[in-house]
Parts: C-alpha cells; structure tokens; sequence
C-alpha cells in the first residue's frame, strides 16, 4: 500500500469548502488548453474535426508519416488536452501541487516519438477538454460518455481514405485508457480490427478521489458526503464509475503501466484492472522511484522502448 502522509486535519468549514470544489470540478470540469502543436517538434500536420457517435464536434490532429500504412489513434489523460496539462500554472498548479503534480506535462514528444517509429497520428481533445466542443452539462462521467468519442474516432480514422485501410493500434492514457475500456463494453462491434492497446494509468475515479481527500487531510469517512454531492451535480455515482468491471471487456492485446507508489492511487487498482482483462496477451510494468503520477504520463518519452515493441509486435 501506498503511504500517504496526509496534511493535518483542516476545520469543518475548511472540509465543506474542500468537498464543495472537488463536487463542483465534476460538474464542469476545468478545461486544460491546447497550449503546443505538432509544428514545434517538426512535425507536419492537419486540424481535423469528426463527430462522437453521438455527434459531439471533436478537433484534433493528424500526424502524417509518409509511407506508413499504420495508425496509432492517442486518446490523452484526465483533465489534460491532447497538448497535456500547465500544471506549472494556475488554477492547475494550486489544484495538483498537494501531491507534488505542479509541473507541466507537454505530450507533444510522444506524437514525435511514433511518428519517427513509422506511425500516423491522430490524437485529439476528448468531450469537454481542449478545443472540442461541451457536451453533457461540462460534466465528468469517468468515461461513460467520453466513449463515445473512442468510438467515434474509430469511426473517423475508418472514414478517410487515407486511412481507412490502415492497421490501428490505440495508446490510451488515464481517463482516455478509461473511456476505451467503456467504449470496449458499449461499442464492441467497433473494435474489431484494432490490433492493441497500450494503456498508462487507467484510474477508478473513488480510488483517485480517495487519495486526493487523504493527501488533504480529509477524514475517509467523508468520502460519502462527497459522492452525494457529485451525484446531485452529475447524477452519477461512484459504482457506475467502473474502468475494472469494464476491463472486462477488452478484446485486444493489451499493455497497462502504472507508477507503483502513485500518491493518488493504489497499486490494486491497476492491478485488478489488468487482473480483468480476459485476454492472455497482457502487460503490466510498474514504474519505482516516484510517487508523482504525472511520472506516469512521461514515461513514454524517457523510456519508450517497451511501448514501441509492444505497437510493433502487435502491429507488424
């Protein structure tokens, strides 16, 4: 387990003023810019736009690698764009620096990283984040809606001639790995030709908050309290929040890493998700020496290695 050393026990007013922003951040939720672009790393691109199978207006981009026949659709973490996330300035710095997450995490070397590899790219802004349009009241649903946007980027990427015909992998990050794992369970049909799936840091949305009221110094049993508030603000509830049930359902070779000592989870979480997925064709790798999570996402950019064998064995 994990340890925590949490912040002394703040007052009452302090603790409702805490529960009360943590609700309010599920209601509508702090939209992170696109803050870098592809041209920074020489990349040539295009703006794209296509509709979530529910016909939410998503924007992204398309990462041209010239005579590669293979696509690598990047779905980015919660909170973040597809850009990543200014945690060095605020509100970001504020809201993530309790547990040591006030850093930048710019994700635009990890579209450099596979397009030198030989990959297209399309990443783009899940619902709600970057530049792609509101949907659902702004709230955070931990991926029941957000997969609709999974899905609909499938069915985008398989709309263009260009690359309808290309051999797709996906690389899911946190919420995005998430909002997969529920399109996988909603959308099953979608996913058929998709050859495998790499997935940093999927999170089950009660352990995060968990970790989050501890390293506040929120007393645990206030965690109730707190779900009532983001239900009378989203009307879901914690069970339905559920990445390790719908891991399920995943269906292609699957590759999941996780900082062990994340301070915002535990490593069980992870664990049983990977434990759930039903195909023999697994990976999961702990990352030590940190208890920063952002660690995670950076992972692929100081060790990419594993990742790209994976994509390679699986995508030949």
């Amino acid at each position: 387990m994990t340890e925590v050393h949490a912040a002394p026990a703040p007052a009452e007013e302090q603790i409702d003023r805490i529960l009360q922003a943590m609700a309010d951040s599920f209601g509508r939720q702090l939209r992170s810019p696109v803050l870098h672009w592809p041209s920074e790393q020489g990349l040539d691109y295009q703006d794209i736009t296509f509709p979530a199978l529910d016909g939410v207006p998503l924007e992204g981009w398309f990462i041209p690698a010239a005579g590669s026949d293979k696509l690598i659709i990047a779905n980015h973490p919660m909170g973040f764009s597809r850009s990543g996330i200014p945690a060095h300035l605020e509100p970001w710095k504020s809201i993530w620096s309790s547990s040591g997450n006030d850093f930048e995490v710019n994700l635009l070397p990890d579209y450099k990283i596979l397009h030198d590899a030989g990959y297209n790219v399309l990443a783009y802004d899940l619902r709600n984040f970057g530049l792609s349009s509101a949907a659902n009241g702004g709230i955070a649903s931990s991926g029941i809606f957000e997969a609709r946007d999974v899905a609909g980027s499938l069915a985008y990427a398989r709309s263009r001639p260009d690359t309808r015909g290309m051999t797709t992998g996906l690389f899911s990050r946190c919420l995005g790995c998430s909002s997969t794992f529920a399109a996988m369970t909603q959308f099953p049909e979608i996913f058929d030709g998709v050859r495998c799936l790499v997935g940093p840091q999927p999170v089950t949305m009660k352990t995060i908050v968990a970790r989050r009221l501890a390293v506040l110094g929120v007393p645990a049993d206030r965690i109730d309290d707190l779900e009532q508030r983001i239900i009378l603000q989203t009307s879901i509830g914690f069970a339905r929040r559920a990445p390790q049930e719908w891991a399920r359902n995943v269906r292609v070779p699957a590759f999941l890493y996780q900082v062990h000592d994340d301070v915002l989870t535990e490593p069980s979480d992870v664990q049983t998700m990977f434990d759930n997925v039903p195909v023999a064709d697994k990976k999961l790798q702990w990352i030590h020496g940190t208890t920063r999570r952002w660690d995670g996402y950076l992972e692929f950019q100081r060790h990419p290695e594993p990742m790209l064998d994976w994509f390679a064995t699986h995508m030949p």
